[in-house]
């Protein structure tokens, strides 16, 4: 019986393993390609309205969206990585890492959506 219970833990160890890298693989990419839109779309808009407001401010409310799915995805591999070796140690990491990220999920998703609002107030007028 021991040999299966060993046997099972091992796969879950590798699944667990697999998915933190799949994990933290995503982020990456959602990083990567949500510079690559947001730039393209900010410069796309600024040539369309030449004095709106600065490149930086649109490339800022593109990328953030990005920017907090990534998050996302890096919180979920910390998740796994504490499931697969729950120590102390790993779950109080686990807990500063995601305090930490969940207050930077919300005030960004704050800044962008006053970012949107200040956008619409000043077409509007």
């Amino acid at each position: 019986m021991d040999e299966i219970t060993e046997s099972i833990r091992r796969t879950l160890d590798t699944v667990g393993n697999l998915s933190q890298v799949i994990l933290n693989a995503l982020s990456l990419l959602v990083i990567i390609a949500g510079i690559i839109i947001a730039m393209v779309r900010s410069v796309e808009y600024r040539k369309a309205y030449p004095g709106d407001h600065p490149l930086h401010s649109s490339f800022r409310m593109r990328f953030g969206g990005w920017l907090v799915v990534a998050l996302e995805f890096q919180l979920a591999a910390d998740i796994v990585s504490t499931i697969i070796s729950p120590t102390t140690g790993h779950l109080i990491e686990l807990g500063v890492i995601a305090v930490t990220r969940t207050f930077l999920n919300y005030f960004l998703n704050k800044e962008l959506l006053e970012q949107r609002q200040m956008a619409r107030e000043g077409k509007k007028e």
